[in-house]
Order: structure tokens, then sequence, then C-alpha cells
């Protein structure tokens, strides 16, 4: 592949190409290999983006009616555990006519209904697997072959690589997923995220879930287990894209979702800001000291919010002010008015905030009582 740049946060960075794209070009080399003879060095694919590739071929291995070869993935500069595996396609011709594709070693099995392919089939996604059967179709027709192709794709190393991603929460046993649906690699792509928190609803809506919980990360998660008694397995992770998740949880026929989050990523959410990470924006000041004045604080202590760098510190100013519970439950009504909006008649968001310093800052009406809800679903 020519190299591809894009800018972020002012950075150059270096697109990759997906998994996807490495099991469609190895199988469309070995079946080239296979039906029209000699051995490839170098071949092409036209991704679906419509990014052209031009990928070197690896460890060629020849047997009767047969050709294997690999393809290594390069993930550019995303941070992918992924990158640099060897991704294999053995292709062989046999009776039956058709295109059929397999998973092989390293390649998982899906375990678990809602994600995008049945119980029992390798985890080979469709548009990864339409590539596959299409460049594989290609060199049937530029060759004249009318016969059948079966297709196993394979990538070595590909379980113990797997317990580094989320396949074990998503119910992908054995080996890592194909997948992709560009066949670009964005680096540090904010639609890989969003994604992957929606395939994980997905498989705990087909599971007989009714609520959801949300949390962004590790300080999330470590206070759902030390502070409201609820297993951190239980809640999905959405980085700093709750918007993205709340709207995949209303989508996949959740009634609620529980967001519960520290103030600093939660504070945001008052003002419609539901993107939370700070390239975006940072209102956090704002938010604070508008509230605080609501709420009858001094011009001395709206001024101090206005200097402070984080949360916690804005926190102490409202306490020695004597009106945090005040100006937090302000901030949560505004929470409160904007998740609203993000919600329907039957499908309702709610939220829980907190710090370390004073642990439960506050809580929109309907919190608790989803959080009761999520315990007893966890606990069936």
């Amino acid at each position: 592949m020519m190299e591809s740049l894009v800018t972020k946060d002012g950075k150059k960075l270096r697109r990759g190409y997906t998994s996807g794209s490495c099991a469609a070009a190895a199988a469309k080399a070995a079946a080239i290999m296979l039906l029209c003879g000699g051995e490839l060095e170098k071949v092409r694919l036209l991704t679906p983006s419509g990014v052209r590739l031009e990928l070197d071929v690896l460890d060629i291995t020849r047997k009767e009616n047969f050709v294997s070869c690999g393809i290594k993935k390069d993930s550019g500069d995303d941070p992918d555990v992924t990158d640099g595996m060897v991704f294999y396609a053995g292709v062989e011709t046999n009776g039956t006519r058709g295109i059929t594709v397999e998973g092989g070693e390293g390649i998982g099995r899906v375990t678990k209904p809602g994600l995008d392919r049945p119980v029992g089939e390798a985890a080979i996604n469709s548009v990864p697997l339409r590539m596959i059967t299409e460049a594989a179709a290609e060199v049937c027709a530029d060759a004249g072959y009318e016969g059948g192709l079966r297709i196993i794709i394979s990538a070595p190393g590909g379980e113990e690589i797997a317990k580094k991603t989320f396949n074990p929460r998503l119910g992908i046993e054995g080996g890592i997923s194909i997948l992709g649906t560009t066949g670009i690699i964005e680096p540090m792509s904010d639609d890989a995220v969003a994604e992957t928190a929606r395939a994980e609803l997905s498989v705990r809506r087909a599971e007989g879930k009714t609520v959801c919980l949300l949390v962004p990360g590790n300080f999330g998660a470590d206070f759902i287990k030390e502070s409201l008694s609820v297993d951190p397995a239980c809640a999905v992770t959405v980085s700093n894209y709750l918007g993205e998740a709340l709207y995949s949880a209303r989508d996949l026929g959740f009634s609620g979702a529980l967001a519960v989050s520290h103030i600093g990523k939660a504070v945001k959410l008052a003002v419609g800001m539901f993107n939370t990470h700070s390239r975006w924006g940072d209102c956090r000041r704002e938010i604070f000291a508008a509230h605080a004045a609501a709420a009858g604080a001094g011009r001395d202590a709206v001024n101090a919010i206005m200097q402070s760098a984080v949360t916690d510190d804005m926190l102490d100013i409202l306490q020695k002010a004597g009106v945090r519970e005040a100006a937090m439950q302000s901030i949560m009504n505004a929470i409160g008015e904007q998740l609203a909006r993000r919600g329907s008649e039957s499908f309702r968001a709610e939220l829980i905030t907190f710090s370390k310093t004073y642990g439960v800052l506050g809580a929109t009406p309907g919190a608790y009582e989803l959080l009761e809800a999520i315990k007893r679903e966890s606990e069936g």
C-alpha cells in the first residue's frame, strides 16, 4: 500500500489495513496460484473504501489441488494488538460448485447470539467474508474456472492474541475475529471504539438483558465494584463515546441505560457534550462556575473555579463555599434534561456521578431504580 497519512491532534499518522483485507488478499493470491499456476510476490486488492492495496505474498505452500499463502498485517499507527500478524488463506478445489469460507487455526468461533455471524460460525464478519468471496470469484472468472473452491482462513497465534481483545467478553472463543468494514484502518479510530461497545451491547441484548450499565473506563469500573456492589463484568466500557453507546442501546431495544462516570467526564453532559474527549472541548470550569453562581456562590469562589484545572479542585471550592450539594443538584438537573433528549417513550437514560474524595455526587431521578434492575438481571 502506498503510504497514506491522516492528521489527528496535529500529528501525521499512518493508516493501515484490516485483518479482513489481509484475509481477502491472501485468498486472492492463493486462488491465482492454484488456478493459474506460477508464484506471486505481490497481490493487488481493491478495498470497500476504494483504496487499492498492493501487498507482499508470504509463505507459499503447494499441495495437490491446494495452495496456501500469507499476508502480514500492517495497522499503521493504530495501537492494534494484531499488528504484524500473518493471516493465511488455504484454497483448494473441490467437486462442488460455489465458494465456501471457513475459519481455521487462530480464528475464533461465535458462541453467543447478537454478533455479526451466527452462533457456531467462524468469527469472520460479513464484510470481510464478502471481500474474501468476491476476490476468489474474480479469480475464478478470469481463469475460466467453474468448479468450487474451499477457502480456510487462519491466523497462527490468534488464540493467545485474542486474550488481549474484547473477544472473550463478546463470546468469541478460540481465537481472533476477522474484522473491518472499509478494509482500511484509521489510526485511533473513534468508529472502532463505538462499534466495539455496540457489539458488546448487542450480545447482552441477545442474552435477554433489558437494561445496561455503561462506564467510561477503569474509574467507573472500580467505583461500581467498591461503592455500588456491582460486578464490573456487568458493565460495557464506552470510553469517551457515551452518546454513541446510548443511541446503540436504544436502537438495540434496551429499555434503559445507566451510566456511571467520574464527574470529570460526566459534568460535560450538562451542556450536551456526549463525546467527552478533551480534543472536542473542555467546558468543565464554565459549567461548574455557572452552576456555582446559580447556587449562591460568591464572586471569589466563581473566580477560583475559573482558575482551576481539575474538577476535584472545583468541588473543594464548592465545598468551602457551602454550595457543593446545591450546585451539584443544579448540574444533575441539567444532565437529566440532556439525557431525556436522548431517550424515548420506550428508552430512558440515567446517570450516577462520583469523585474519589466525595463519593457519589449526584444521580438523575431514575438512576437507582435502573441500578436495581441491572443487579437483578445480572444475578438472574
